[in-house]
Parts: structure tokens; sequence; C-alpha cells
């Protein structure tokens, strides 16, 4: 699997944060309510937060030999499929409450209390919790390459690691 490019987590963010806004606006000139997540939610990120914490941090230990059981391989992928799909939900949180957020600003001078505002802040929080630890266990799951690596085979020092066309074998060396 592919490494999640940092830019089009922002790209997603900015796009997000402008439809987030957007809906804020619409909403307020509506009399609807703001789409807010309630802070319920922030357990349910936890949760999430954690149980990608603790797989990633077991794929670590065993990546950097603290373990000599053999780690499960589908295991492993399953922890990077959460830790990316963490990254990509948290983004995506992220980016919804901080364009409600920075509707909720201009609202600061006529409102005396600021529940919502604090409450987009913290869900806000909540996304950019989850995206770190989704990219920093995304991390946990790359294997580092093997000595003698040069053009991506494992063990292989010769330079005939990769077929040469489609539907070849790869040359072992043997």
């Amino acid at each position: 699997m592919k490494l999640i490019n940092p830019l089009l987590l922002l790209l997603i963010g900015a796009v997000l944060a402008g439809l987030g806004w957007l809906a804020a606006l619409v909403a307020g000139r509506y009399g609807l309510d703001t789409p807010v997540l309630p802070l319920t939610g922030l357990i349910t990120m936890g949760v999430i937060v954690v149980l990608t914490l603790i797989l990633g941090i077991r794929v670590l230990r065993w990546r950097n030999g603290k373990k000599k059981k053999l780690l499960n391989p589908i295991l492993a992928a399953w922890t990077l499929v959460l830790a990316q799909a963490c990254a990509y939900t948290g983004t995506v949180l992220l980016g919804w409450h901080a364009g409600i957020f920075l509707d909720q600003l201009r609202l600061w001078p006529v409102r005396s209390g600021q529940p919502l505002t604090w409450e987009t802040l913290s869900m806000a929080g909540g996304g950019l919790a989850m995206m770190v630890v989704g990219l920093v266990v995304e991390r946990f799951c790359r294997i580092p390459p093997e000595d003698g690596d040069a053009d991506g085979t494992p063990g292989m020092p010769g330079k005939r690691g990769k077929p040469t066309a489609e539907g070849e074998y790869a040359y072992r060396g043997d």
C-alpha cells in the first residue's frame, strides 16, 4: 500500500472546511440547527484513537524485534487500513468543524455564551488527534528495507531484482 500523501489530506481538509462553513452559513440563514457532531462523538473518536495506537504499537514492537512471536500479517494489514481510515476520517472531521468554527467566530460579539463554538473546537481537536495518530501508526507499519536492497527486492544485492516484463517471474539468483 502507498503512504498517505499529506498534501491530499490538506486538500481534503480545506475542501471540507469550505463546505462546513457554507453549511453553517446556510443553516443559520434558514433558522436550522448548526450541523455539528455532539460531544459524545469525542468518546467514539477516543476509542478509535486508542485502538489504533494499541495495534500500531504492537506492529512497531514486532518490527523493531522486541517481540519473539510472529505477527499475523492479516492483523498488520488491518492495522494499516485502520490507521489510514483514521487519518482520513480525522481530516474530514477536522475540516468540517474548523469551517463551522470560522462561521461561529463572527457571532462572538453578539452572543453571550459560546457553547457551540467550544463544541466545534473540541470536535476539530478530536479530528486532529485522529489524523495525527493515523499518520503516525501508518509510519509504524512500514517495513524498513533490508540490507543489500537496491531495487526493492529483499535480500538481493544484485541488479536483477525486478522482472523485465509483466507476467515474468522475478529472478531469485539461485
